[in-house]
């Protein structure tokens, strides 16, 4: 295995300069397959991860300690550096927050992100706490002395704030003083709001999540300035709509037309076969 803080100075590096796709396996296989198709980081997924084991994605709907013990997992699985979806920290107040966010590094992540929406439909937190959480989360990294990168989340849009490009530009801006080595905003889908969050935070690089085909490939974000793309639970729902499919079809119609598409047996196998001693 790759020592550990190697992994989270090659993170660190990858963020200094270009593009790089950062996508989100929900378990080891995943994780591990991910590493055979060439790609130099992975970010874990909180909803992909709460689909596999038969739950809604929820803020209040993953224990602490269960997120943690797949973060873990995730570390595990692969060579590659790690960022965790940590959610909104699995506490409300600053200090919660913070012991969370060491419990996390202590797992082995090369970076972590720290969403302000509350669990709570519509919810975010107000500005000034909010800001205090990424405070106390940049605390709580640099009291362990690991390189380990924040990344700070505005959840504007997914809430569905009235004016969500105002709300995203405001909040990530305070987060960056606050602390946050990366920017996040999921949910805008156009050129010119990717440019502006890009400009607003600007030198501090930002992650654009591609949640399904908007039309926009590696190089057209790249060329807005965003430094690192993720998927969410994109890949995750990717394979949920084959399985579903192919199930429907055989129990509704009697076809197993939709098994056409499967993997090779002898492929996974070759992938996933333990290397010779």
């Amino acid at each position: 295995m790759v020592d550990l803080e190697q992994r989270r100075a090659e993170f660190a590096r990858l963020h200094e300069s270009g593009c790089f796709v950062i996508p989100n396996p929900w378990d080891i296989g995943t994780a591990r397959f991910l590493q055979h198709c060439g790609f130099r980081a992975l970010a874990t997924t909180s909803a992909g991860f709460q689909f596999s084991q038969g739950q809604a994605d929820s803020v209040l709907g993953l224990s602490c300690e269960a997120a943690l013990a797949h973060i873990a997992e995730m570390v595990n699985a692969t060579d590659l550096p790690v960022n965790a979806d940590f959610q909104s920290g699995y506490a409300q107040e600053p200090e919660g927050v913070a012991a969370n966010v060491a419990r996390c590094v202590g797992t082995g992540v090369a970076g972590l992100s720290i969403e302000d929406a509350t669990g709570e439909p519509g919810q975010l937190y107000d500005l000034a706490l909010a800001v205090e959480r990424i405070r106390a989360a940049r605390a709580a990294i640099d009291a362990t002395g690991a390189q380990v990168l924040l990344t700070a989340r505005a959840e504007s849009y997914l809430v569905g704030q009235p004016e969500p490009l105002k709300d995203v530009l405001q909040r990530l801006m305070a987060y960056a003083e606050a602390g946050a080595d990366v920017l996040f905003a999921p949910g805008p889908r156009t050129r010119e709001e990717l440019s502006a969050i890009v400009s607003a935070v600007a030198p501090k690089p930002v992650n654009a999540i591609v949640m399904g085909n908007m039309g926009l490939t590696v190089q057209h974000l790249a060329e807005l300035g965003v430094r690192r793309i993720s998927v969410g639970s994109a890949l995750a729902r990717t394979a949920w709509g084959a399985f579903m499919r192919a199930a429907r079809m055989m129990a509704e119609e009697g076809s197993f037309e939709g098994l056409g598409n499967a993997a090779s047996f002898d492929e996974l196998n070759a992938i996933f076969e333990a290397p010779k001693q």
